[in-house]
């Protein structure tokens, strides 16, 4: 999910539309996991959502400062990885999560309450969607006319806002597949982990 770059150091007149369009771009994992979120944990509501946002946010705030403060010396090693670390991620999370839904549909009688949002797994939902958060920031050290704080700000901004509309969409989505919820919660983050490995393979 790379962007070219070039274009922010052309002028100031471009850095803010740029920064948005990456923040954008950056926030469409966070905003799918958020979907199926939304669709797999029992009683989700805005307060669930607000939490998911304010972790995804938070995360995509602080990648970006962390991929500026990191420089130059190890940008190779971390597009080198990042990609391998998402999906690693990704595919564990949404694994437990197919496991316990087949587990519910042989388990007979009753219908196995999926796992809560412990603070666990948003940190690692959380790591698994700002990966390329903080390559970008990597990049952003060899430009000129940017505000690695102002764009940091919008990145974890737009994330949160996302972040906060798919989980209440993924909990309107949740009344339509009921006991299927986390099977398709747990494919959703399964398939976004395939996402990111193909982009970055392919």
């Amino acid at each position: 999910m790379f962007l070219c770059y070039n274009s922010i150091d052309e002028g100031g007149d471009r850095v803010p539309v740029t920064i948005l369009l990456i923040a954008v771009s950056l926030a469409m994992d966070a905003f799918a996991v958020s979907v199926s979120c939304g669709i797999s944990v029992p009683g989700f509501g805005v307060r669930q959502a607000a939490r998911v946002g304010l972790w995804f946010g938070l995360f995509q705030f602080l990648m970006p400062l962390a991929g500026w403060a990191l420089g130059t010396g190890v940008s190779g090693c971390i597009r080198a990885v990042d990609h391998w670390v998402a999906f690693a991620l990704l595919a564990f999370i949404g694994g437990r999560m197919v496991a316990g839904a087949l587990e519910q549909s042989c388990g007979g009688e009753g219908v196995r309450v999926p796992s809560e949002l412990t603070r666990r797994r948003l940190c690692l939902l959380a790591v698994a969607t700002s990966i390329d958060a903080l390559a970008v920031g990597v990049s952003m050290a060899f430009l000129q006319h940017v505000n690695i704080l102002w764009a940091a700000l919008v990145i974890g901004g737009v994330a949160f806002a996302f972040s906060l509309a798919g989980g209440l969409l993924g909990r309107r989505l949740g009344c339509l597949f009921q006991k299927r919820a986390e099977l398709a919660g747990g494919l959703v983050l399964i398939g976004i982990g395939f996402k990111i490995l193909g982009e970055h393979l392919g």
